[in-house]
């Protein structure tokens, strides 16, 4: 029998609160050819049991004995899974609809496509919406990757986005290694790039996918660690012959760098304040209840 078309690999650490929610984003996809690997990291909440909860014939779980660091649990959810085209969703991101549909036929209809991305909503904890049709800012449609590169050398951030919006090839993932655990915040941005080696990009206007914004997020708790490994990146690649960065590109990166990040910022501070607002919420709730 052939096989699933495409993996959407989970990596899942003390997930419980979100998990649930991101598993039914999957099964509910118009595209219906892929299984959905959970690779839970040796949690000790009630992931296990969140699981144990879904029976879907496309849902396998596979548990770390270990608790792995991030990259190397990562690259353990792709090396599990079968499908030859992959994409990784953090457990506490969602997929909308035709997520799959939309991005499936342009890595099967061009092999010279090394990458394909949506753009994305960002919702806050209660998933909420927070803002719309976000990335790809100059890069929807086809792109020749040295053209990719070096708008993120200029944009100076990730104008790409997070795993969530991206589908890639498993041969080319395993032949870049898959991510680099050199980088911590930066590591998805990191892989994009080596994965443009193979091929072109191409970016889809939609938005497919959604990314949540939470107070304890790891872009929300490192802001400086972030934004210098930003800049280590940004340096890697305009040094590397192979991509041909202008001077001009790299000055505009660096012009560009402090609004990407006080954007950023911005977004984290808007969902601290709804978070808050909601634990009020809840407090007032729980009062309330208890003095009935």
């Amino acid at each position: 029998m052939k096989g699933p078309e495409i993996s959407v690999c989970v990596p899942a650490y003390q997930a419980e609160r979100y998990l649930a929610e991101t598993l039914r984003s999957v099964l509910a996809q118009t595209f219906r050819n892929f299984e959905l690997v959970v690779l839970d990291n040796a949690s000790t909440d009630g992931t296990a049991e969140i699981l144990r909860g879904f029976d879907d014939p496309r849902l396998r779980v596979v548990r770390n004995s270990r608790v792995l660091p991030l990259a190397e649990n990562w690259n353990r959810a792709v090396e599990v899974s079968t499908a030859p085209l992959v994409k990784l969703l953090c457990a506490d991101d969602v997929l909308h609809p035709r997520c799959l549909e939309r991005q499936y036929p342009v890595l099967a209809g061009d092999p010279g496509v090394a990458l394909v991305a949506s753009r994305r909503d960002l919702i806050n904890e209660e998933s909420r919406l927070i803002s719309r049709n976000r990335g790809l800012r100059g890069l929807l449609g086809p792109h020749e990757s040295q053209a990719v590169i070096r708008r993120i050398v200029r944009h100076g951030g990730n104008p790409i986005g997070e795993p969530a919006v991206t589908l890639f090839r498993r041969a080319q993932f395993d032949a870049v290694g898959g991510f680099d655990a050199r980088w911590f915040f930066p590591m998805d941005l990191a892989l994009w790039i080596r994965l443009l080696e193979h091929g072109d990009f191409h970016g889809l206007r939609e938005s497919l996918a959604a990314f949540r914004v939470t107070r304890g997020s790891l872009s929300a708790l490192g802001d400086e660690s972030l934004y210098a490994e930003q800049r280590s990146l940004s340096a890697e690649i305009a040094n590397g012959v192979e991509w041909d960065v202008s001077r001009v590109d790299r000055l505009m990166g660096a012009a560009t760098a402090p609004a990407a990040r006080l954007r950023r910022q911005a977004l984290f501070l808007l969902a601290r304040g709804q978070g808050r607002q909601s634990d009020l919420k809840g407090l007032r709730s729980r009062r309330n209840n208890s003095s009935r």
